[in-house]
């Protein structure tokens, strides 16, 4: 038996599915790079009780509940290889790996093979002198164990990430025109929520797998930190403005949200230290390109 497992001994990788829920032939696995990682699975127990015992008469699994937490770094040679998915909504299977040895010639291996996975929730946050990074929210159909990589694929990782000094801030017209950078955003937050609804339906064989996942309403919104040496976002809210803000994420990328307006402006304000502005916005529309 190999000893108990290290954070360096595990990886994720993903690939888009062609049809919901299949894992297709001889994958290309393209790396998730991460400096967290949860997977779950919840079998969503249904207990049955009876008169004659003060204890459970029955267990019987339920819904099969897959989810995957992911603390996700932007990688420079690819920043939106992953997070595009969450507007996309492209079926994924993604394989959490642990094992022993090099990677290219592992050993005790563990697979953990999601499937039919969705992205529930995505937040992307920058800080001065910090790493451009997401907190990912996934929904899966099921999951397979295995002691194998997939037979026939290939992994691949990206490198490198997106330093704070790398990444902008620009506003401009609600229809995302007009954009010229803003220079006083100390630190930025932004969140797509798709609201995933999984849906089982009655069948003998694996009516405890969800048959379909669609997305519900989306939620698409942010916070802003400015250092406070302008009363802009005051005046936006008592004149009801309406603007864009586009989020760099490295060179070639970036997040629009359109059609956005303040839901509220705070300049908390303390002894012994600078005037910060929090503001957190609404967006109608987003563009991740």
């Amino acid at each position: 038996m190999p000893e108990t497992y290290g954070a360096q001994e595990g990886r994720a990788y993903f690939v888009q599915e062609s049809s919901y829920g299949q894992t297709p032939a001889n994958p290309s696995m393209l790396g998730i790079n991460s400096e967290n990682i949860e997977p779950s699975l919840e079998p969503s127990l249904i207990k049955l009780r009876g008169i004659g015992s003060r204890d459970l008469q029955a267990l019987k699994k339920g819904l099969r509940n897959s989810t995957l937490k992911i603390s996700h770094v932007l990688p420079s040679d690819a920043p939106i290889s992953f997070i595009q998915h969450v507007q996309t909504l492209d079926s994924l299977s993604i394989q959490v790996l642990y094992y022993k040895g090099s990677f290219a010639s592992a050993t005790d291996i563990i697979s953990l093979l999601y499937k039919g996975c969705r992205i529930h929730k995505l937040t992307v946050q920058c800080s001065t002198e910090d790493l451009v990074k997401a907190d990912i929210e996934i929904v899966g159909q099921t999951t397979e164990t295995g002691t194998t990589k997939i037979a026939g694929a290939t992994y691949a990782d990206y490198a490198g990430a997106i330093l704070a000094y790398e990444s902008f801030v620009q506003r401009g017209a609600g229809d995302g025109s007009g954009l010229t950078a803003v220079e006083r955003v100390t630190d930025w937050k932004i969140t797509v929520e798709n609201n995933l609804k999984p849906v089982p339906v009655i069948h003998p064989s694996d009516g405890h797998l969800l048959k379909y996942l669609p997305a519900r309403h989306r939620n698409l919104t942010g916070e802003v930190t400015f250092e406070f040496e302008s009363k802009q976002e005051f005046d936006d809210i008592i004149n009801d403005t309406e603007f864009s803000l586009k989020f760099g994420l490295g060179a070639t990328n970036n997040a629009l949200f359109k059609y956005c307006k303040w839901e509220k402006a705070a300049a908390p304000t303390r002894i012994e230290d600078l005037v910060a502005l929090k503001a957190s916005f609404v967006a109608k529309d987003v563009v991740i390109s």
